[in-house]
């Protein structure tokens, strides 16, 4: 019926994100563990990063999964209305 949906990102936006997120997570790790703290605190730092990555990858995928969703039921609408116009006939004129 229509084209299958393209993605919005390029390859050089998605290495841009990947790497950003290396380097930001990897220099979070490291800073953790070179604070001049005790183990404990340092744990807890650690359990604190991982929380918040993986957080914020549940949060990127409801985030995703909802905008899928909304695509979807405005492709669906869409076919409606595409069918609905293609089965009427302005010219057509209903009996007595």
């Amino acid at each position: 019926m229509s084209a299958p949906m393209q993605s919005r990102t390029t390859a050089a936006y998605y290495v841009q994100a990947v790497l950003s997120f290396t380097l930001s997570a990897a220099a979070l790790a490291v800073g953790i563990a070179y604070l001049p703290v005790g183990g404990w605190t340092r744990a807890f730092l650690g359990i604190g990063l991982l929380y918040t990555v993986t957080s914020s990858f549940t949060l990127a995928k409801v985030v995703r999964d909802r905008q899928e969703s909304t695509d979807t039921v405005a492709r669906v609408d869409q076919a409606r209305l595409e069918k609905l116009l293609s089965e009427h006939d302005p010219f057509r004129v209903e009996g007595p």
